[in-house]
C-alpha cells in the first residue's frame, strides 16, 4: 500500500504545538459564570484592583471581546464578583446555622458569628469586596442586597427566639444585633488590615481568638 504524503499546509498545522487553555478555562456552557470565576480568582490574588475584563477573558480562554456579551464594562464585572462573593458567604452562614443545635438560639447566633469570621479570614480579598461600598454600586447589586438581607433576617430570627426563650438578660435586641455585627466586622477588618501582630496575636491564633471574643460577648448577653 502506498502512503501518500500529507499536504504541506496540513503537515505544518499538525506539527505546530497546540495552545493549551488555562486551568479552569471556559470550554462550553455558561461563559458568564466562567468569567466571574476567573475574576474572583483575580480578586483573591491581587485585590479588586487586579480585576479586569481582558485578563478574565484570557484566563477563561476566550477572546477579549467575548465578555462584552455579558458585561458592559469593568464595573458590571466587579458587581457580579461582589454578588457571587456574597452568595458564597451566605452559603457558609447557612451551613453553620444548619449544623448548630436548633433548640439553642444563642448557639445559632454564635454559629453565624463564627461563620462570618471563618469566611472573612479564609477569603480576605472577597471580604474586602463585599464589605466596602467603594468598589460597586449597592443599588445595582440586587442579588447581593437580597443575600445580605437574608443574613440580617437570620440574625433577627435567632435573637427573637433567644428573647422568647428567656436566653437574653434584659438587653435591647436591636442593640445586640448591631453590637454583634460591629464585633465580627471589626475583628475581621483588623485581621484583613494586618493589625493583630502588633497586638501579639500570631496568624495561627486569629480564628481561635475571634471565637473566644464571640464567647465573651455571648456570656455578657446571656441570662443567668
Amino acid at each position: 500500500m502506498t502512503i501518500q504524503a500529507r499536504p504541506k499546509k496540513a503537515a505544518a498545522a499538525a506539527s505546530r504545538p497546540r495552545r493549551r487553555a488555562a486551568k479552569g478555562s471556559y470550554h462550553h456552557g455558561d461563559l458568564r459564570r466562567a468569567l466571574v470565576e476567573q475574576a474572583l480568582r483575580l480578586a483573591a490574588e491581587g485585590g479588586i484592583e487586579a480585576v479586569n475584563i481582558r485578563e478574565a477573558a484570557r484566563r477563561a480562554g476566550v477572546s477579549p471581546g467575548a465578555p462584552f456579551r455579558h458585561f458592559a464594562d469593568r464595573q458590571t464585572l466587579i458587581t457580579a464578583v461582589a454578588e457571587e462573593a456574597q452568595r458564597r458567604f451566605r452559603g457558609e452562614v447557612e451551613r453553620a446555622v444548619a449544623a448548630a443545635p436548633q433548640g439553642d438560639p444563642l448557639a445559632r447566633f454564635r454559629a453565624i458569628g463564627t461563620a462570618y469570621l471563618r469566611w472573612a479570614l479564609g477569603n480576605p480579598m472577597h471580604f474586602e469586596v463585599i464589605s466596602t461600598g467603594r468598589v460597586f454600586d449597592h443599588d445595582q447589586a440586587g442579588a447581593l442586597s437580597q443575600d445580605n438581607s437574608e443574613i440580617i433576617a437570620m440574625v433577627d430570627r435567632v435573637l427573637a427566639d433567644a428573647a422568647a426563650q428567656g436566653q437574653l438578660r434584659g438587653v435591647d435586641v436591636e442593640q445586640v444585633r448591631i453590637a454583634g455585627r460591629a464585633l465580627v466586622y471589626g475583628f475581621a477588618r483588623m485581621a484583613v488590615d494586618g493589625h493583630f501582630p502588633r497586638w501579639g496575636i500570631a496568624a495561627r491564633e486569629i480564628e481561635a481568638t475571634g471565637e473566644a471574643m464571640l464567647d465573651f460577648f455571648i456570656a455578657r448577653i446571656r441570662s443567668d
